[in-house]
């Protein structure tokens, strides 16, 4: 009885000792598996990390690449503005040289304000410069060639306000030309159509000087003594006295 006893006792040991091997066992294995399974959702999470940091990087790349695009759009358009606002600014000026080149013309076709002699009137411009040309001709002392202006000036301005003047300096020229007739006939002219003109008492005196030249003594004469009488307080007047003084 006491060798069943032991032997019962060691086979209950021997049955106890198994069982915790075998639990020491699964939990081992479960705690492997738990390991496992913790590694591969870390591997997992670190595959997921590096996959978002790979496609972080490549949206950081992108976002540089489109903010470099950007750049280069903006100094595109920089430089496309800088252009137009050079365009404009070349048109505007293009636009104002037009303007005034056509306000310049236009000018030249309008009527000047003129005083000459203390007649006024207005004439066009090229009126006016034909004639100041003639009148310094005639300073110049080139007196055929003055002749040759004032007479074209009369035959292209016949009702020019310059007419009387123009008429009063050709005679001149042709008094120093020595073609005293001609000089008379326009001294003539002027003093019938503008008698109250202020060089009309010159012109009475050059007509004097001129029929002096000519030997015409009593038609001289006469002419001082009709200046004596139309224009007797002009300083013409008193060159009158003295040439008639002359001729007694």
């Amino acid at each position: 009885m006491a060798r069943l006893v032991l032997a019962l006792a060691c086979t209950a040991s021997f049955a106890t000792a198994s069982q915790a091997a075998l639990f020491g066992d699964d939990e081992a294995r479960r705690a492997i598996i738990e390991l496992r399974q913790r590694l591969d959702a870390m591997q997992q999470s670190n595959q997921r990390a590096s996959e978002d940091t790979s496609q972080l990087r490549r949206s950081l790349l992108d976002l540089q690449a489109q903010i470099e695009t950007l750049r280069q759009d903006q100094a595109r358009l920089r430089g496309q503005n800088e252009q137009l606002l050079q365009q404009s600014s070349e048109l505007q000026r293009k636009q104002k040289d037009i303007a005034q080149g056509v306000e310049e013309r236009l000018r030249q076709f309008e009527p000047v304000a003129v005083t000459i002699d203390g007649q006024q009137f207005t004439a066009d411009p090229a009126e006016k410069r034909d004639f100041d040309a003639a009148l310094e001709v005639f300073r110049g002392g080139k007196f055929a060639d003055a002749n040759k202006s004032f007479s074209a000036f009369i035959r292209q301005y016949p009702r020019s306000g310059y007419l009387p003047s123009a008429r009063f300096w050709l005679g001149n020229a042709q008094y120093a030309e020595r073609d005293y007739k001609e000089a008379i006939a326009n001294f003539k002219s002027l003093l019938t159509a503008s008698p109250e003109h202020a060089r009309a008492p010159e012109a009475a005196l050059s007509i004097a000087n001129c029929q002096i030249e000519l030997k015409d003594t009593r038609s001289a004469r006469k002419t001082l003594e009709d200046l004596l009488k139309t224009y007797p307080g002009s300083e013409a007047a008193g060159a009158a006295k003295e040439q008639l003084a002359r001729l007694k």
